[in-house]
């Protein structure tokens, strides 16, 4: 306490000083517009920046979340958009099996392989959210590859990056089908094979899923053709495609489920002649 007093004494004039200037532009501020407005307006400034900068904190630490929301809209709205596909009209319900047919799961790959000749994903959803074998994977860019074993909270994915690999894909332009394989060269081109050399192909055009299964709709991106090679002793070109997707770099992803493909699968089945 004492040094408090010796402090104020020994500061007397300055603290004297100091009071009075505050007095004098409290009452300024006070009396004249101007002033107040002026004084008013660099404090909203003060705490306007202030308020920004706890908004971005707040927002950063909210990324996570927010990425999940987008995420989980991404897929009602590609649900939306696979089971109109061909449709010009507002679809009614179908009072046996719904319209519907389309399901997208919203999940996240947890690790990912790239630089082997057999590649596979990992997600963390399983057969609890009613992900099963064989059901199509997409992101935004386009697909990923088709779940190959389920557990009760995860999956795997083979890979389109998997010499295993075979998509049934067209050719935008001219729908011409062939198969989407890869060669285990490079990361970022697959190939489409079996697509003859009548068909009217060229440098640039777009690759699409065929629908001719149960694993994909039809017109899902794949990429565009980078080379084009023709084999010699058939009559079937060869195309270098290049992806969409960077296989390098994959986050949320959407798994596709049918409700029809069971039934489909099953037909063909009991269809195909016994060996």
């Amino acid at each position: 306490m004492q040094q408090i007093f010796n402090f104020i004494f020994k500061n007397s004039t300055r603290l004297l000083f100091l009071l009075l200037l505050i007095t004098s532009l409290v009452l300024t501020i006070q009396s004249h517009s101007y002033h107040r407005s002026q004084v008013v307006n660099s404090a909203n400034i003060v705490t306007g920046s202030v308020y920004e900068q706890v908004n971005e904190v707040k927002t950063y630490f909210s990324l996570k979340e927010q990425n999940d929301k987008l995420a989980q809209e991404n897929a009602r709205l590609r649900k939306i958009l696979f089971n109109k596909k061909d449709s010009t009209s507002t679809l009614e319900k179908d009072s046996v099996k719904g319209y519907d047919k389309i399901n997208v799961i919203q999940t996240k790959v947890i690790n990912n392989t790239y630089n082997t000749s057999e590649n596979y994903l990992t997600i963390n959803s399983g057969s609890l959210q009613g992900i099963k074998a064989d059901m199509g994977v997409v992101n935004s860019q386009g697909i990923v590859g088709i779940i190959e074993k389920t557990s009760p909270r995860y999956a795997t994915i083979l890979s389109v990056l998997n010499i295993k690999s075979k998509i049934n894909a067209k050719v935008k332009r001219s729908n011409h089908f062939g198969s989407l394989t890869w060669n285990a060269k490079n990361a970022g081109y697959v190939q489409l094979t079996e697509i003859p050399r009548l068909a009217s192909v060229k440098k640039g055009d777009t690759i699409v899923t065929g629908g001719r299964s149960t694993i994909f709709p039809e017109n899902i991106p794949i990429g565009i053709i980078d080379k084009i090679y023709t084999d010699s002793e058939t009559n079937y070109f060869t195309l270098d495609v290049r992806l969409f997707n960077d296989m390098t770099n994959l986050n949320h992803v959407y798994v596709i489920t049918n409700k029809e493909s069971d039934e489909i699968n099953k037909l063909e089945a009991e269809t195909k002649p016994q060996q």
